[in-house]
């Protein structure tokens, strides 16, 4: 076993762990509504819609910032005991958007008939899908072991080449300096491997017009520094452009913006804008596995690929200088 503390382990698997954690809860409300009763229900509305979505964000004060994502809205109605009732969620999963919007639009057609399941002791709770994907836990399964064997076998090799880099330097103590260069940079350059390929796959995406619209001016305050009371007063703009594919409208962020007032937030949006007018009419590359997903330029990628694989030499440069110099 790697002779790493603790504490490295326990932050290498809390993702896992949160995963996992997850995955039992959502498996308990399933197991739960499996004895939920069912009633015949109407789906009375069911659009694509854009919903403003909180996202993570520790650069900001607040936390979070807001993000526009694509959600399929599928409204149903069902009466019991004569009082109508209506609800909106789909699954007992989560829906974080951007995902299956055109599949459950085309699954629940307006004024289509499903079965409603409701929760007995709360009857305005419903769902039309009270089962949990096929093959999750089996998918979790192996997925943990590959990322505890990933976690374990990079640790244990980290080691190895620490033990193996002392004894060959002449400069034993900066060992773990190399080891910590080098690793930075394969990782960085297997970063680089895969946004080059995700470019490479969305040179084949379809192409559909769309067009670009301008956010209102956004204020909000960066994280305070320690000792700071508060932190410094922002001002920004979101670009984002509209497109339909296969009849279903979808909204996709193309870029973001933030400067310490709003005349130089302008003038930053002026320059990005100067490709990309607002109100003009783009070509959007649709991925036709996920709609939701899509990009105005598929070359970013490549190019963004290249600067990965350039700050990789470095890291790969000091380790060498550092191993023959030290």
């Amino acid at each position: 076993m790697p002779n790493l503390p603790p504490l490295v382990y326990a932050m290498l698997l809390a993702p896992l762990a949160l995963i996992l954690i997850a995955a039992i809860v959502k498996t308990w409300q399933a197991r739960e509504a499996r004895s939920w009763p069912q009633v015949s229900g109407k789906v009375v509305t069911s659009v694509a819609e854009v919903r403003e979505v909180r996202v993570s964000d520790d650069e900001r004060e607040d936390g979070y910032r807001m993000e526009s994502r694509n959600f399929a809205n599928v409204t149903y109605e069902y009466s019991l005991s004569g009082r109508k009732l209506s609800g909106n969620r789909v699954s007992i999963g989560e829906d974080l958007g951007n995902f299956q919007v055109a599949e459950k639009l085309a699954k629940y057609p307006a004024g289509s008939i499903v079965t409603v399941y409701y929760n007995p002791r709360h009857p305005d709770q419903a769902v039309l899908e009270r089962d949990l994907p096929k093959g999750l836990w089996g998918c979790l399964g192996i997925g943990s072991a590959i990322v505890v064997a990933i976690i374990l076998g990079s640790a244990f090799g980290l080691n190895q080449s620490y033990a193996w880099l002392a004894r060959h330097i002449g400069r034993p103590d900066l060992a773990g300096m190399v080891v910590g260069f080098g690793a930075f940079g394969l990782v960085i350059a297997l970063m680089g491997w895969a946004v080059r390929r995700q470019a490479a796959v969305a040179t084949r995406w379809p192409v559909v017009p769309g067009t670009v619209k301008l956010s209102e001016m956004e204020e909000y305050h960066e994280a305070s520094e320690p000792g700071e009371s508060c932190g410094v007063e922002m001002f920004g703009k979101r670009v984002t452009y509209t497109y339909s594919y296969q009849n279903v409208r979808y909204t996709n962020e193309c870029a973001r913006v933030a400067a310490g007032t709003p005349q130089a937030s302008t003038k930053l949006l002026e320059k990005l804008m100067s490709r990309y007018q607002d109100g003009a009419t783009v070509e959007v590359h649709v991925n036709p596995d996920n709609p939701a997903e899509a990009t105005l330029d598929v070359r970013g990628g490549g190019r963004f690929a290249y600067v990965l694989w350039g700050i990789a030499a470095i890291f790969a440069a000091l380790a060498l200088f550092v191993a023959t110099r030290g």
